[in-house]
C-alpha cells in the first residue's frame, strides 16, 4: 500500500462539478492499493499516518500530529501510485489491485484512521479533481512494503 501524504492548509475533492469532500487544514492522503496488500498493510499505514509528527509546534519544529493541531485527513484513492514506467512511455498499472480487492482495503484504511482523526474522502474509482494548498510544502511518500 502506498501513500503520498501532503500537509495542507485546505483541500477538497470535486466530482462532476460539485465539491464532495473538503477539509480546512490537515493532511491529504493519496492512497494506492497493490494486489499483494493485506489488512496488515492498511493497519501499519493508518497507524503511522495518524501519529506522524509533521506539524509545527510553538518553536517551529515539526513535532505535532494532525490530531494535536485539530486537523482532518482527506483520503483519495489513487491507483496510479503503483504505475510502472520500466517499458516504453505509457505507464503500466498491473501492480494496482483490482477494485474487488482494493475497495475493502481502502475502506478498512479509512475505518482505522477515523478512530484517531476526522476523515473525509473521495469516491473510489471516480473521476475526481483534487485541490489543495500544500503547507510548507511538506510531502511524504510511504510504502507499506518498505516500512521506512
Amino acid at each position: 500500500m502506498r501513500a503520498l501524504i501532503q500537509r495542507s492548509k485546505q483541500a477538497s475533492v470535486t466530482i462532476a462539478g460539485e465539491i464532495t469532500a473538503s477539509i480546512s487544514h490537515g493532511l491529504v492522503v493519496l492512497l494506492g492499493v497493490e494486489h499483494e496488500d493485506t489488512a496488515e498493510d492498511a493497519e501499519w499505514l493508518a497507524g503511522k499516518i495518524a501519529q506522524m509528527r509533521i506539524f509545527n509546534d510553538a518553536e517551529g519544529k515539526m513535532n505535532l500530529g494532525v490530531k494535536e493541531v485539530g486537523g482532518s485527513v482527506l483520503v483519495v484513492s489513487q491507483f496510479t501510485l503503483h504505475a510502472s514506467t520500466k517499458k516504453g512511455n505509457r505507464p503500466g498499472f498491473t501492480r494496482a489491485a483490482r477494485p474487488e480487492q482494493a475497495i475493502p482495503l481502502y475502506e478498512h484504511f479509512i475505518t482505522l484512521l477515523v478512530t484517531d482523526v476526522p476523515v473525509k474522502c473521495g469516491v473510489f474509482g471516480a473521476d475526481m479533481q483534487v485541490s489543495l494548498i500544500n503547507d510548507g510544502p511538506v510531502t511524504i511518500w510511504m510504502d507499506s512494503r518498505a516500512k521506512e
